[in-house]
């Protein structure tokens, strides 16, 4: 099915009484993820973000109100899978990272939400808000990826060119391009996925 039919198709189908996500799924082929070359982690800035709000956590011992290096000393497992729970991405000072990978790693790690670095003298709200509007894919251990391309209240044409950006930049991400593509589906959240072909 052509995306702009999937598409339409989604959004006439929705009987939910809240606003879905609509889910990019790009499965993958010829690929060896026990290679480590093969594996990557790639933050893409969506051309009209994601639909919805997006919680960014802040590790700093500089900035108001963020996590600091005494809170990840302190905090309980049951804490930290609460903050891991909290928050889609996370921004981290050097000096805290290597704290943050001892203490967040296997809770973070698995989740694809190992924090971006905060660069010194970079304008902290701009970061925050290029991530509000990007989705992060990541291909480690399973051959597929799935990524929010937007809401169903968002205009069609909007969602189809935040899926064909998503498209592009896996492209280009991966080793063998376009030809390690197996197949692109869509669906909403609670939705079954459709096959679709980008033309």
């Amino acid at each position: 099915m052509l995306l702009d039919d999937a598409l339409t198709q989604l959004t006439q189908k929705s009987k939910r009484n809240f606003s879905q996500s609509v889910d990019l799924i790009i499965t993958l082929k010829n690929i060896d993820l026990k290679k480590p070359e093969n594996k990557f982690s790639k933050d893409i800035l969506l051309p009209h973000g994601r639909g919805k709000d997006v919680n960014v956590g802040i590790i700093s011992d500089r900035i108001p109100d963020a996590v600091t290096k005494s809170d990840l000393e302190g905090f309980s497992k049951k804490e930290i899978k609460r903050l891991t729970k909290r928050y889609d991405f996370f921004l981290c000072e050097a000096p805290l990272m290597p704290l943050v990978g001892k203490v967040l790693g296997r809770y973070l790690g698995p989740k694809g939400k190992m924090p971006k670095l905060l660069v010194p003298n970079q304008d902290v709200t701009a970061m925050i808000g290029e991530m509000k509007r990007s989705v992060r894919i990541n291909v480690s251990t399973s051959p597929n990826i799935q990524a929010v391309a937007g809401t169903e209240q968002m205009p069609l044409p909007q969602i189809k060119e935040n899926i064909l950006h998503i498209v592009d930049e896996v492209k280009k991400a991966l080793p063998k391009g376009e030809s390690q593509i197996k197949d692109i589906l869509v669906k909403l959240t609670m939705g079954k996925t459709i096959k679709v072909e980008l033309k």
